[in-house]
């Protein structure tokens, strides 16, 4: 890979070595922000952490305890900020269930490391300033428009701020101004095929060539069903609220895993139960710690993700690590008579059967002391007009396939194309209907 290719060919390509020294580093300096706060500051001379000094090896952060969503919850609003507030100048929050939201402080300084991450991630992907970008993810207090915003402006691109919804709308806008990259939830990608498809507009009318999907877990099956209905790029990129939001980790135009850009992240792969790092290529929850921020420093951060670090090096050059894809959530595990499931296993399932459709829906009920697990899936137009038993085949097909992956033997609903629930944002995929005691 030539250097033009880089962003910063100097950070991206660096050894091992100096760049697990360029994080120790920087943990040090994160560490004396995190003893500003008043979360930090007990907690980490509690563990026997009393400065910088301290952490004398990158293993020394080992000792620092995991950080959660919980911890961020009772720290509302303020407990863990490390700056006086007049450097603040700007606040994320991400709401959860119980309605106390966690809460991101940002200086400028935080912002324009955010934003050079993201500008980064999309030169990664070939993108530059002759490509036009429209960013259909919600705007806010939600990190994923913002983000995304700003990086490819940084980069130079021509942004289109819409922001989600109003899809016939979204479709014209993309026609009469040449979008050539979108920014959108996978499942709303697959939506707006559909909408074009009612509206008249044609594929070859649009100039679109490649699309950034992130906010929600989809399958690798998920990305090649939209890559051929789009004949479009897809690239996968990770991120969350709590390390800033998008940017955190993308896909090079290698799409081959997604590059954690490790001069900003310290990332760990936990056993969930035994709470012990693994090695590359072995699947666990993902812990990350913030090492570049001023104002909300977050220390070994447990994520609920599930993924692992792909062991071999990426053919782009780059040498940060490349994680796999999201494959769900500790706290998304389904449990189904006593067997653990996540929606993406079923997800993985149904999307390669070329018959199936853009939607689907998991909806769980009790039948007595069983659970009983329902796949509602739309199927395509086309299926519609054959007969009967072509309908009932691709049913038990669907079953089978379902029932050989993941042991519980579901039931199967065909529907229509357009009527399950379309969610414009993050879709919900469950619907958990057994009464809880």
């Amino acid at each position: 890979m030539s250097s033009h290719d880089f962003w910063d060919k100097d950070v991206e390509s660096l050894d091992r070595k100096p760049l697990q020294a360029l994080q120790l580093q920087r943990l040090r300096q994160v560490v004396d922000h995190a003893m500003r706060t008043r979360f930090y500051e007990p907690r980490l001379k509690k563990a026997g952490i009393f400065s910088s000094a301290d952490i004398r090896t990158l293993d020394d952060i080992q000792k620092i305890p995991f950080t959660t969503k919980d911890d961020l919850r009772e720290c509302y609003p303020n407990g863990l900020l490390s700056v006086p507030m007049n450097r603040v100048v700007r606040i994320h929050t991400s709401s959860g269930t119980t309605g106390i939201p966690t809460v991101i402080h940002h200086t400028q300084q935080d912002l324009d490391v955010w934003t050079n991450l993201v500008a980064r991630s999309i030169h990664a992907t070939g993108s530059g300033k002759n490509d036009i970008f429209q960013n259909m993810m919600t705007y806010g207090m939600f990190t994923g428009g913002l983000g995304l915003h700003y990086g490819a402006e940084r980069v130079g691109m021509t942004v289109i701020p819409m922001g989600g919804g109003n899809t016939k709308r979204q479709l014209q806008i993309m026609k009469d101004f040449g979008t050539t990259v979108l920014h959108i939830t996978p499942s709303y990608m697959l939506h707006v095929l559909s909408v074009m498809e009612e509206s008249g507009i044609l594929r070859e009318e649009l100039g679109l060539k490649k699309a950034y999907l992130g906010a929600e877990p989809y399958s690798e099956d998920t990305r090649r069903k939209i890559e051929r209905l789009w004949q479009i790029d897809v690239y996968n990129s990770y991120g969350l609220s709590e390390m800033n939001g998008p940017g955190v980790a993308f896909e090079c135009i290698e799409k081959s895993g997604m590059h954690v850009w490790e001069d900003v992240y310290h990332v760990d792969v936990i056993d969930p139960e035994t709470q012990r790092s693994l090695p590359d290529g072995t699947e666990g929850e993902l812990v990350f710690t913030n090492l570049l921020r001023e104002a909300t420093p977050l220390l070994r951060y447990r994520t609920r993700d599930i993924a692992s670090f792909l062991p071999t090096p990426c053919a782009c050059g780059r040498s940060h690590r490349r994680l796999s894809r999201i494959t769900g959530r500790t706290d998304d595990m389904l449990i189904i008579n006593g067997v653990n499931i996540y929606p993406s296993q079923i997800e993985n399932v149904i999307m390669r059967i070329p018959e199936v459709g853009n939607n689907y829906q998991i909806h769980l009920e009790k039948t007595g002391a069983l659970d009983r697990l329902i796949v509602k899936v739309e199927i395509s137009s086309a299926m519609f007009i054959g007969d009967l038993k072509q309908i009932d085949n691709l049913k038990e097909l669907i079953k089978d396939n379902l029932k050989a992956s993941i042991i519980i033997n579901p039931s199967v609903e065909l529907h229509e194309p357009g009527s399950l629930p379309v969610f414009e944002g993050k879709a919900k995929r469950v619907v958990d209907n057994r009464t809880r005691i």
